[in-house]
């Protein structure tokens, strides 16, 4: 489904990625981790058409997505959240869902403006929808409260759901549990498992290692800028170079491959 072919992003006289070569498959959880300045947000950011690749080539389902537009690649079912939650924080959870969806919407100027009554069928739909997704992430009874009264851990769960309102087909999650405790991340660690389950495939970097452990079906390890490894849970965790570089001692963390 994605492939990322030798890329590489140089900020000045700065490697940030070194040649990176990525194959993620239909249907997996693909892990990516590695120590803080290893590249990991700068290949998000490159994947998803904010940085433009230095050299190297990204195919999403066989077209090649490099240097598109962030709108473009998001278009094309290739979605993600971000470290810091970035909701509307004066709208309500169903309002930040719904206006997600607007990406698919067929309304025009003409419509939008005078009201028409194309629009108002497509304003109802987008709500309908986002009161499913809402459903699905476990929100719905909070569907009109404002996003800024939220729990921490309900917002980053409305983030991920504003992300399914634009009908992914990779979804990729930055740091998603940052700053949770350990029932919100049981809550998130839940939906991703619901979301490959209803056949979405999932792109996760996360430093939290028993999240990471405990989902992935693949890890890619980045170090300064480069792969140094890939493999299942279990091998990464075995891996020495990772545990040199990375986890600093050999552990298992309920790898569950």
């Amino acid at each position: 489904m994605l492939a990322i072919r030798n890329v590489s992003r140089i900020f000045g006289g700065l490697v940030a990625l070194d040649k990176v070569n990525i194959n993620i498959r239909k249907g997996e959880i693909r892990g990516l981790i590695g120590p803080n300045g290893s590249g990991k947000t700068t290949m998000i950011n490159v994947i998803t058409g904010f940085y433009v690749p230095s050299s190297g080539t990204i195919h999403f389902n066989d077209k090649d997505i490099s240097g598109q537009s962030p709108y473009n690649i998001t278009k094309q079912g290739l979605v993600r959240t971000f470290q810091n939650i970035n909701l509307f924080s004066d709208m309500t959870a169903i309002e930040n869902v719904a206006t997600a969806y607007s990406l698919h919407m067929k309304n025009n100027l003409f419509s939008t403006v005078f009201n028409t009554s194309f629009f108002r069928k497509e304003e109802r739909r987008s709500f309908e929808i986002a009161e499913s997704i809402l459903d699905f992430v476990g929100l719905k009874d909070k569907k009109d409260l404002r996003a800024k009264n939220l729990p921490y851990g309900q917002q980053r769960l409305l983030e991920i759901g504003r992300a399914l309102a634009t009908e992914p087909r990779l979804l990729l999650l930055d740091e998603p549990v940052a700053g949770m405790n350990d029932q919100e991340s049981d809550e998130v660690a839940g939906l991703i498992q619901k979301l490959r389950d209803n056949g979405k495939t999932i792109l996760l970097i996360e430093h939290h290692m028993k999240f990471v452990m405990s989902l992935c079906d693949k890890l890619t390890v980045l170090s300064s800028g480069n792969v140094i490894a890939e493999g299942t849970p279990r091998e990464i965790q075995n891996n020495e170079d990772v545990i040199r570089i990375y986890l600093g001692k050999r552990r298992t963390v309920n790898a569950a491959h």
